[in-house]
């Protein structure tokens, strides 16, 4: 089985539709696939809907958390999207992100990029709006080469000089909340430095003891070396190891199914929640029987 457990949509920061996303997985050979948008479940309809015989989807959500001034992601999988707790601090992080986005095309306006919020809100279109949408709109000015040159301090890293601040969960509240909804928690890409500042080790096994299921090992802003020392720190912290690629379309470049989680782990991922279920396409079946 191929099985990648992290992609986006346009539902947040892809170029794929929900719909175009799993139809593309079936054709990438993906087994299994994972719909993890920013701080959104909007997209869970339309990609369950469309879901091919053969492809298996898992619902989740890609939560932005801060511990210590530091950012960081938490991808939840298979919560119930109703729950009322999860659903209010989803609302909220969401709702920030406008006036987020808003602030930071300001500021890069007082330093002489030539981009505008019309222009920004065009390129997320109904997706809940974010820093890829910035970066574009700079790729579209020639500012930068790509959406990866704008995640720097000079422009948009965390603490880059166009950086603002949104409101973001305490990742050991995120984990209480998902855990709450019946849902599996996943440290997102937990030593990407090239995305800036990462939590201490120290901190990882302080949200294992919180709970957290797992940590995303295998995954392009990690390098062989870190993918080593990750997998020693889960082994040590008795948590999961997952791959995945990331996936946002056109707008990066990773491929789905770049990098793919091991079916065991994904058979406990599924036997851990409780929220929610694997949805297989019209005809097929979940093939670890879950």
């Amino acid at each position: 089985m191929r099985i990648d457990l992290h992609a986006h949509s346009t539902a947040s920061d892809g170029t794929d539709t929900p719909a175009e996303l799993v139809r593309n997985a079936a054709a990438a050979g993906l087994d299994v696939v994972a719909l993890t948008d920013h701080d959104t479940v909007g997209g869970h309809a339309e990609a369950i809907a469309a879901v091919p015989r053969g492809l298996t989807l898992v619902t989740g959500a890609e939560l932005s958390c801060r511990l210590d001034g530091i950012g960081l992601h938490m991808l939840a999988y298979l919560f119930d999207p109703a729950e009322p707790e999860l659903f209010r601090e989803r609302e909220l992080v969401r709702d920030d992100r406008v006036p987020r986005a808003r602030a930071m095309v300001g500021t890069l306006q007082e330093l002489g990029v030539p981009i505008t919020w019309e222009q920004v809100a065009r390129i997320a279109g109904d997706g809940s709006v974010g820093r890829p949408h910035i970066a574009t709109a700079m790729v579209e000015a020639g500012v930068v080469a790509s959406v990866s040159d704008a995640f720097t301090p000079q422009w948009l890293a965390d603490g880059g000089r166009a950086y603002a601040r949104k409101h973001e969960l305490d990742p050991f509240e995120a984990i209480r909340l998902v855990k709450a909804a019946g849902g599996v928690t996943v440290f997102a890409h937990p030593l990407a430095l090239k995305r800036g500042q990462c939590v201490p080790e120290a901190a990882i096994a302080e949200l294992a003891a919180a709970g957290l299921d797992g940590v995303e090992v295998d995954h392009m802003d990690h390098d062989p070396a870190t993918r080593a020392r990750l997998r020693g720190l889960a082994g040590e912290l008795g948590l999961l190891t997952t791959g995945s690629s990331d996936y946002h379309g056109s707008r990066k470049t990773c491929r789905l199914g770049e990098f793919t989680t091991d079916p065991e782990i994904y058979g406990e991922i599924t036997r851990r929640a409780t929220g929610a279920f694997p949805v297989p396409g019209a005809g097929g079946r979940d093939r670890t029987g879950a």
